[in-house]
């Protein structure tokens, strides 16, 4: 059976975490906590007005996360349900007025509080490396934002289902849009598995004699393989290389539906 020294252990896990006071007497806690970068996480101590104690951080997490992402991304769709669920997981709070993220306990309960808050914001940086269905989401999230950026949304139809096609239930479209001549089928392509479906989807469409217009938006065209890309391009239409071409995007779109 494994020994483990008890003292030794808490004395090592103390040496790790101390209290600093800034020369602004602000009160903050030096934490092993880091960012990929390095830097620290900057938890802070306050007193509540109940006696209690507030760890926070001030705002920097959403800062730190702003250099090479849109904040805005974080409290919509996918990823705002997710950051919600972490929130709600690891009891911590969030203030919209500040944009900080912070706890209220005890002195006697500072160790969990702490515990807690340095987990839920390890968890909400780790949403910039959303697993591949997650990502598969938000894209889709993304892309209906870029549409109704540019279309009026009640031309709009995620998740259509083609009136008078057999089993059309079974060959969704992602995003149809109305427009003067042919309706316009949108199709998001995250990845492989998706070219190949929009692939199936798209020839079950040409067989059944239905008319319309297609685009097909890539999160990276340069990630799918190059025989699902050639089968593709055979049956749909214009391609967007990356939700990331903007300006290419909206050229395109606004040309299909004038």
């Amino acid at each position: 059976m494994m020994r483990i020294d008890e003292k030794l252990l808490c004395a090592q896990l103390c040496a790790n975490v101390s209290v600093v006071t800034r020369p602004d007497q602000v009160m903050m806690l030096d934490t092993p906590f880091r960012f990929p970068d390095g830097d620290h996480y900057p938890i802070y101590l306050d007193e509540t007005g109940t006696g209690g104690i507030r760890l926070s951080d001030r705002g920097h997490t959403l800062m730190h996360l702003s250099y090479e992402n849109d904040i805005d991304k974080f409290f919509e769709g996918t990823r705002q349900m997710l950051m919600e669920q972490v929130l709600a997981h690891e009891q911590v709070a969030y203030s919209v007025d500040r944009g900080e993220f912070y706890v209220d306990t005890s002195l006697e309960h500072l160790a969990d509080g702490v515990f807690r808050l340095g987990q839920a914001l390890t968890r909400i940086y780790d949403l910039t490396f959303l697993n591949r269905s997650h990502v598969a989401s938000t894209f889709y999230d993304d892309l209906q934002e870029q549409i109704k950026a540019i279309v009026q949304e009640d031309r709009i139809t995620r998740d259509y289902i083609v009136e008078g096609v057999p089993d059309a239930e079974n060959y969704p479209v992602d995003f149809c849009i109305e427009t003067k001549n042919a309706p316009l089928f949108l199709y998001g392509v995250p990845n492989r598995d998706k070219a190949r479906l929009t692939t199936i989807f798209l020839q079950y469409l040409n067989q059944q004699g239905v008319k319309y217009d297609s685009l097909l938006v890539f999160e990276n065209q340069q990630e799918i393989p190059r025989p699902d890309l050639a089968r593709l391009s055979n049956v749909g239409g214009e391609m967007i290389a990356s939700l990331n071409a903007e300006n290419d995007f909206r050229r395109k779109l606004l040309k299909k539906v004038a």
